[in-house]
């Protein structure tokens, strides 16, 4: 009984967000909405602003989503860049927002902006919808004038009962050679969370499906999910990193109580001092490699059902119809 009323409420207040959108456009629902400018994607969901996907940054060097916000208004991820005074300025071009990036993918470290990620071209074109949007992106990951590998990734932005649900899923392949991913902490798909949120000079958590807590307890240890999170005024707010559970190994997670997390299945040496990790595609064979992002809202002293919402995720078809 108390899971349902959990559901029904994060329904009613999914309900409420979209009723007073609907009457402030004339009764019509906004949904999920793309704009797309030079460099960029703007996000826009129940009509407001969501997050930017930057697929252009002469800085950081691959794609990304900055600037989240949960559908409550507060902004989830730390400013990009980070703002003078306000914001710590540590990792600035490294830690965007929402990233996917490897330290060490065919002996080039993309993590750190020593290979660049190129946008080739939108596979498909963003497209909206009332509870869910998509797009899908060619990234060239390049050495120099040597292409590593190519990446196309589907991206997903779904409004489910628990918040709002960013989904990678990405193909990795080469025509040219073999390639591989190597054996590091700075591997998977990280997240920098807003200054209120970080565990150290904040006031937020970490917890993961295990009940561990913080940095010290949750570093390199493996979960289904692990959420960082806290109070914003009346809100708790925060994103659960969820790795697919048919990804090719269990992700270990990187967590650091200044405000970083990533999802890392590569890093088998670096999180447990065991074998060293190397993970080879073949020429011509596909890597796929899956993930969701929750950004969730719930009110302040209430606990989100991640459980709940891990299952949701694992549970969806391959492709969602965007107009229901």
């Amino acid at each position: 009984m108390l899971v349902q009323e959990k559901h029904l409420r994060a329904i009613a207040t999914l309900i409420l967000v979209f009723m007073s959108v609907s009457l402030a456009i004339g009764g019509e629902p906004a949904g999920v909405t793309f704009k797309t400018l030079t460099d960029r994607l703007e996000i826009s969901v129940a009509g407001q602003g969501w997050a930017n996907y930057v697929f252009r940054d002469k800085k950081t060097l691959r794609p990304y989503f900055t600037n989240v916000s949960a559908l409550t208004g507060q902004q989830v991820t730390r400013h990009h860049p980070p703002r003078p005074g306000v914001d710590s300025n540590d990792h600035a071009t490294m830690h965007p927002g929402i990233h996917l990036a490897f330290g060490d993918l065919g002996r080039v470290d993309f993590w750190r902006n020593r290979g660049r990620v190129l946008h080739d071209k939108f596979v498909d074109q963003p497209t909206g919808g009332l509870r869910a949007g998509q797009f899908s992106v060619r990234n060239r990951y390049v050495d120099g004038d040597r292409t590593v590998c190519v990446e196309t990734c589907r991206h997903e932005i779904l409004v489910r009962p628990g918040g709002v649900l960013l989904i990678y899923d990405s193909r990795f392949e080469s025509g040219e050679s073999d390639f591989y991913f190597g054996d590091q902490e700075e591997m998977g798909l990280g997240v920098r969370v807003a200054r209120e949120l970080r565990v150290e000079g904040g006031k937020g958590w970490i917890l993961d499906s295990e009940g561990r807590r913080n940095g010290k307890a949750v570093w390199g240890k493996t979960a289904r999910w692990c959420a960082y999170g806290g109070v914003i005024g009346q809100h708790h707010v925060g994103l659960a990193l969820m790795p697919h559970p048919q990804n090719f190994r269990p992700s270990w997670f990187h967590a650091r109580d200044y405000g970083f997390l990533a999802a890392n299945p590569f890093g088998r040496r670096a999180f447990t001092r065991g074998k060293s990790s190397r993970l080879v595609v073949k020429r011509g064979k596909t890597f796929r490699l899956r993930y969701g992002v929750l950004v969730y809202s719930v009110p302040a002293g209430q606990q989100p059902d991640l459980n709940a919402a891990f299952r949701d995720y694992v549970g969806l078809p391959g492709k969602i119809d965007k107009t229901r």
